[in-house]
């Protein structure tokens, strides 16, 4: 397809809409972050028939999610509820959350598999009963304070990273402004050393940090954390921060 624009969002969505079943009635086809999104009160129709999505992935060549309604959506105690009610007590589930911003119900369990069910099944009938979408996770062997903080705060803040995600995916998919042209690279920590790996990739359109890691094994701050008091890094004009691993 040509490239992107708010015509091609609208052939986009006219494609969609001409393609999936009308019993599972899409209500909005939105882009959020890498991924196009497409929600619907009935996804577990769109689910079940996986062809029809990876047929349509194939023609618009681009990564896409299913996602249910708001409207649709059970109470989160509800759903929680139904979720323990549907999935087996051998799979030994030690924690249930939400993200409203992703419409994904958080299942940790110490047997995922037994969560996930034969094909499937299990995962469907909760998205059939609930409207909310699995996501399972194995149990870590130690509880973490910091995950648990951290998954409150983004539950917290669902509406302000659902509007993040539109809002990057409205410029992931835009026309090109520029055409390729020169690429800067700045490396400002991580060269010829082990730990603090910051890169500053600069283009006419963007301005991207590639990881931000600190070297634990200094006490001078100078050699521990990256050289962010350089000319060209300004932390207002980024664009994006990628983090390409964890330690």
């Amino acid at each position: 397809m040509a490239p992107s624009s708010e015509k091609e969002k609208i052939e986009i969505t006219h494609y969609v809409l001409e393609n999936v079943p009308k019993e599972a009635e899409v209500t909005r086809v939105e882009y959020e972050g890498p991924m196009l999104a497409i929600y619907a009160k009935k996804p577990e129709i769109l689910i079940e028939q996986g062809t029809i999505i990876a047929d349509i992935v194939n023609v618009i060549r681009k990564r896409i999610v299913v996602r249910s309604d708001p409207s649709v959506r059970l109470p989160e105690k509800e759903a929680e509820k139904i979720a323990s009610e549907i999935i087996p007590p051998e799979a030994e589930v030690t924690d249930i959350s939400f993200d409203p911003s992703l419409g994904e119900i958080i299942i940790e369990a110490k047997k995922p598999g037994l969560v996930i069910g034969k094909n499937g099944a299990v995962l469907q009938e909760i998205i059939k009963r609930t409207k909310w979408r699995p996501n399972v996770l194995r149990s870590p062997p130690l509880r973490s304070k910091i995950i648990a903080h951290m998954r409150r705060y983004l539950h917290a803040e669902s509406k302000e990273r659902e509007r993040i995600l539109r809002t990057f995916g409205e410029r992931i998919f835009r026309p090109r402004v520029f055409e390729i042209g020169d690429v800067m690279i700045t490396a400002l920590g991580g060269v010829k050393e082990v730990g603090r790996s910051a890169f500053l990739v600069q283009t006419r359109e963007s301005n991207v940090l590639l990881d931000c890691g600190i070297n634990p094994g200094s006490l001078k701050p100078f050699e521990a954390f990256p050289r962010l008091d350089h000319p060209s890094f300004e932390i207002d004009s980024l664009d994006a921060v990628v983090v390409s691993h964890a330690h």
